[in-house]
């Protein structure tokens, strides 16, 4: 499991490093641009999301018809360029282009649908934990390198070492990532990509997604800018960001693994998220209204701790609760609208600070977390445990499989790569050797 993982995870790694470099610096870096303003600047630091947004359910979609490998280097191909713009960007609006081109290469769904047509659903969890990992170590050495490379060298040779990780991402594409089984999949009814909406399940997750997607960016303009800027009573030098960013991703790393497992394992993610909602609300009220640099830094830790602990389980529910010719749509639609939040907050986040102050932002956001938190206290469901059957094309009776109607059955396909009729029931429901005569010949 952990080779068939290993590659993909290291493309997310190496573009997410790309991404996450210059997060911690940008925001006070860009004012100095022409034309720069906070609002724009808040607008730099979601730009990547709003392309994210919108091309997310198109890549998501194009990977499930002409596969997800030729999906994935169109992506990074428009990642490379946006980065290379972005370098040498000489105002606040050419710096805008190549955010919004590094975003348009949408290729996350697309890598966590490709896990998950490499990955039995049983080890699924594992499996999105080590790439959930392999995203929280990228953040952990953007946090720490991003403001020293920024200080020393600039923030346009921060954009220049993400087109280079772009291109090694490309490399390892083609050397090192394996060619997913060929699945075929047959319906009694129609599928369509918006029944995808019309699943409790899957809404709820979208709606987790969003917002955790949303704060991140929020938190992403207000920590450099508070910290570094005199107004705000820290004053802090752009170099010393890394002391806040650090330990905090240290901590959520560490945090990440207990909350994957637990949420996994004993199946209860729902309690994994609503104490990870807690510690947000919990780290904006600290941000919003500390003056001590060390509580400030507690804030911060709290944050990333409950960004980490649901990263893992997110994407992990909503590639269970998909069908097998939905993932790369579902995923697509989650994380376009993960991505749209998180320009929105940006956005929000802002402008906020160009008309009021952080004490009124910190009120604003608390109340929308704390709705947040009424809505999956009382809509989110744990998922139903299943199981999958599988077995040999040659030992199955297809009319008997066609006929197969329960309401215990998830869904049924054929890994033609394998050979294997697979099918997916409740685990409690259905007992596995009744489910095979069932259908065998």
């Amino acid at each position: 499991m952990f080779k068939k993982v290993l590659p993909l995870s290291s493309i997310l790694f190496l573009r997410f490093l790309g991404l996450f470099l210059v997060l911690p610096v940008l925001s006070v870096y860009a004012l100095d641009l022409k034309g720069a303003t906070p609002f724009l600047v808040g607008i730099i630091v979601g730009g990547y999301a709003l392309t994210q947004a919108i091309f997310q359910v198109p890549f998501g979609t194009m990977s499930d018809k002409i596969g997800r490998k030729p999906t994935i280097l169109i992506g990074l191909l428009i990642f490379l360029i946006g980065s290379l713009i972005s370098a040498y960007a000489t105002d606040i609006y050419m710096l805008m282009i190549g955010r919004f081109l590094q975003g348009a290469g949408a290729i996350g769904a697309v890598v966590t649908a490709m896990i998950s047509d490499l990955v039995e659903e049983e080890v699924r969890g594992k499996a999105m934990a080590i790439m959930g990992g392999f995203i929280a170590m990228s953040f952990a050495l953007a946090m720490g390198l991003g403001p020293v490379i920024a200080s020393h060298f600039g923030i346009s040779t921060i954009f220049l070492i993400t087109a280079i990780l772009a291109t090694l991402a490309i490399g390892v594409l083609f050397m090192k990532v394996p060619t997913p089984p060929k699945i075929k999949h047959i319906y009694h009814n129609t599928s369509k990509t918006s029944d995808i909406l019309k699943d409790s399940n899957l809404l709820n997750m979208i709606i987790i997604n969003t917002f955790q997607k949303g704060l991140m960016t929020v938190a992403f303009v207000l920590i450099p800018i508070l910290l570094t800027k005199e107004q705000y009573g820290f004053g802090w030098e752009k170099n010393e960001l890394w002391m806040a960013y650090l330990p905090a991703m240290i901590a959520g790393l560490v945090a990440m693994g207990p909350a994957a497992v637990f949420g996994e394992k004993k199946n209860i993610p729902k309690q994994i998220f609503l104490i990870s909602i807690v510690l947000f609300l919990v780290s904006f009220l600290i941000m919003g209204f500390t003056d001590s640099s060390i509580v400030f830094v507690v804030g911060v830790v709290a944050f990333f701790v409950a960004f980490n602990m649901m990263e893992p389980l997110v994407q992990s529910m909503i590639s269970k609760f998909a069908k097998v010719h939905q993932k790369g749509a579902a995923l697509g639609i989650s994380n376009s609208s993960a991505y749209f939040a998180t320009f929105l907050g940006g956005t929000f986040a802002g402008l906020y600070l160009d008309i009021s102050n952080r004490e009124s932002l910190t009120i604003s956001i608390s109340a929308l977390i704390v709705l947040w938190l009424i809505w999956t206290a009382f809509k989110l469901q744990n998922p139903v445990k299943h199981s999958h059957l599988f077995v040999p094309q040659r030992d199955v009776d297809f009319d008997k499989l066609h006929a197969l109607e329960d309401k215990n059955i998830a869904e049924w396909y054929i890994n033609e790569t394998e050979d294997v009729v697979v099918i997916k029931y409740v685990t409690e429901a259905i007992k596995e050797e009744n489910l095979k005569v069932k259908i065998s010949k």
